[in-house]
C-alpha cells in the first residue's frame, strides 16, 4: 500500500474496516490499536488534536493550577521560615507556559500519524451520509469513506443556551478561557462545578476576584454535603466568594465590564463584573454528524444512548468518550478505546462495567472513588465509615498542608470497601490506594494490617481505616 502524508486527503483504495471520527482521547489510541491488529483504519479530525483534555482541559488547565500554587506557596513563605517581600505575576506568561505545554502534546500526537497510511489521518469536518448495501459511508470534504464500522468520538462543549443576551456580551468558557491574555479584575462564574471550583481558584490566586453562582444548595452536588462544605469553605478562606441556590439569567454590558442578574427564588440581584465565565454543563457535539440519515437521533444535550458496549442503537455506530454520557473524564474516555478495541478486535468481554475514580484539581485536591455515605444510607444499606482529619498526619503537618479529610464507607457485613473522598493535598494521588483496593475487591483489612512509611501522606490512608465506626 502506498504511504501518504498523515494529514493528506484519503485517497481512493480498499474499504475500510473501521473509520473513526474525532481524534480525541478515544479515538487516537483506538485507531493505533486496531490498525496494529490488523484493521484498516482513518481517523477524521476537523480541527486540534488530542480533543479537549490536551487543548483546552486538562492539559492547560493544571498547567494552570500549578502557577498558581506556586504564587500560593510563595505567599505563605513566612509559614515555612523563608522571606519573599513580593510576589508578582506576569499572567500572560502563565498562560504561555500552558500554551507550550498543550502544544508539545497536541505535536506528539501528530507525530504519531506522520507517514503512516494505516491508520490514515484525515483532516475535515466528516460526517455520515447513510449506507450503501451493508457499508456506512462518511463524507469528509469531497471523499466519501466505505466502512462496516464507525465510531464517534467528537466530544462536547460548553452549554451556552440558558442565559438571555449572552452573546451581547464577552464571555469565557472551557473552550475559550486560554484566549484570555489579560487578566479579569473580577470574574463572575456561572455554575459551580469542577469547572468553576479549579479555575475560580486559579484566577483567585493569580490575584483577580471571583464570584462563583450556582443553582443548587451546595457546590459539587454529587458528593457528600461535609465534604462539599469543607472545600466551600477552604475556597472561600483565599477570598472566594459563593452564591448558591442562585442563578445567572440575564447579562448585558455595562461601564467597565458588564451586569449579571442573579435570581433567587422571588429575589433578584444585579452583580457586575469585568468578566463572565459560563460553567453551566456541557453539550455533546452531535448535531452536525449526519446522524439522521442512519436513524440515530441524540438524547437530552445531544448525548448518544449506548449499550455497555458502547454501541448504539444502529448497527455498525459506535460512540465513545464524553458524546455518550456517564462519567465525562479523560480517563474514562481513555478507557472506553480498550472497550471498543475488546469488541471491535478482540474477545467482546470488555464493557462499561467498570470502577470510575476522578479528581477535583483545587487545592487540596478531592480524591474520589465509589459511592458516598449519603447515597448508601438512602439505599439502606448497611454501612461503617471511617472520618480521618489531614492535621493529624505528621507528614501533612510537617508540610504545613494539613487542610482536610480522609472519609471511608465500608460494607458494615463484607468489610469491602464502598467509596472513599480524599480531601487533602495530592488527593488525586493517594486515592488511587482505594481504586486499586476495590478493583481488588478486598477488604480493607487489607490496608489496615500492612505497613506504611513513616512519614506519608499515605499513612492517612490507613488511619482512615482505623476510623471505621
Amino acid at each position: 500500500m502506498r504511504s501518504h502524508s498523515a494529514e493528506s486527503p484519503l485517497m481512493p483504495g480498499p474499504l475500510l474496516d473501521v473509520v473513526i471520527i474525532g481524534a480525541g482521547q478515544a479515538g487516537v489510541s483506538l485507531a493505533h490499536a486496531l490498525a496494529k491488529a490488523g484493521k484498516r483504519v482513518a481517523i477524521a479530525e476537523r480541527k486540534d488534536l488530542g480533543g479537549s483534555c490536551v487543548n483546552f482541559g486538562c492539559t492547560p488547565t493544571k498547567s494552570v493550577i500549578a502557577s498558581a500554587r506556586a504564587a500560593y506557596l510563595a505567599r505563605r513563605a513566612a509559614v515555612f521560615g523563608l522571606r519573599i517581600p513580593t510576589v508578582e505575576i506576569d499572567f500572560p506568561a502563565v498562560l504561555d507556559r500552558a500554551r507550550s505545554i498543550l502544544m508539545s502534546s497536541r505535536a506528539g500526537i501528530r507525530r504519531s500519524f506522520e507517514g503512516s497510511d494505516n491508520p490514515r489521518l484525515v483532516r475535515g469536518h466528516a460526517r455520515l451520509e447513510g449506507r450503501e448495501r451493508r457499508l456506512l459511508k462518511v463524507r469528509i470534504g469531497k471523499e466519501i469513506l466505505r466502512t462496516s464500522q464507525v465510531v464517534l468520538d467528537t466530544g462536547t462543549r460548553s452549554d451556552l443556551r440558558s442565559i438571555v443576551g449572552l452573546k451581547s456580551v464577552p464571555f469565557l468558557h472551557a473552550s475559550n478561557w486560554l484566549d484570555q491574555d489579560v487578566l479579569p479584575h473580577h470574574i463572575l462564574f456561572a455554575g459551580g462545578g469542577y469547572i468553576a471550583l479549579e479555575m475560580g481558584q486559579f484566577y483567585r490566586r493569580m490575584g483577580c476576584r471571583v464570584t462563583i453562582v450556582d443553582g443548587g444548595d451546595q457546590i459539587l452536588k454529587s458528593e457528600d454535603r461535609d465534604i462539599a462544605e469543607r472545600l466551600q469553605h477552604m475556597l472561600e478562606s483565599e477570598g472566594i466568594q459563593f452564591r448558591l441556590n442562585c442563578r445567572v439569567t440575564h447579562v448585558r454590558k455595562s461601564l467597565g465590564g458588564l451586569a449579571a442578574t442573579v435570581e433567587k427564588a422571588d429575589a433578584r440581584e444585579v452583580f457586575t463584573a469585568s468578566h463572565l465565565f459560563v460553567s453551566a454543563g456541557r453539550r455533546a457535539n452531535t448535531d452536525d454528524l449526519g446522524l439522521e440519515t442512519v436513524g440515530l437521533k441524540p438524547g437530552e444535550r445531544g448525548v448518544l444512548a449506548v449499550d455497555e458496549k458502547l454501541a448504539t442503537g444502529v448497527p455498525g455506530i459506535w460512540a465513545a468518550g464524553d458524546i455518550r454520557g456517564g462519567p465525562m473524564f479523560t480517563h474514562t474516555s481513555w478507557d472506553d478505546h480498550r472497550i471498543l478495541f475488546s469488541q471491535l478486535a478482540g474477545d467482546g468481554k470488555r464493557t462499561t462495567r467498570r470502577i470510575v475514580p476522578y479528581a477535583v484539581y483545587t487545592d487540596p485536591e478531592l480524591g474520589r472513588v465509589g459511592a458516598t455515605e449519603e447515597g448508601l444510607r438512602k439505599t439502606g444499606r448497611k454501612i461503617r465509615v471511617g472520618l480521618f482529619e489531614m492535621r493529624g498526619n505528621g507528614k501533612a503537618r510537617e508540610r504545613s498542608e494539613a487542610r482536610g479529610c480522609i472519609k471511608v464507607v465500608v460494607d458494615a457485613k463484607t468489610e469491602k470497601l464502598l467509596g472513599a473522598s480524599v480531601l487533602a493535598s495530592d488527593g488525586s494521588e493517594l486515592v488511587h490506594v482505594y481504586v486499586v483496593l476495590m478493583n481488588a475487591d478486598a477488604s480493607v483489612n487489607v490496608l489496615r494490617d500492612a505497613i506504611q512509611i513513616h512519614p506519608t501522606l499515605a499513612e492517612a490512608l490507613q488511619s482512615a481505616v482505623g476510623k471505621l465506626a
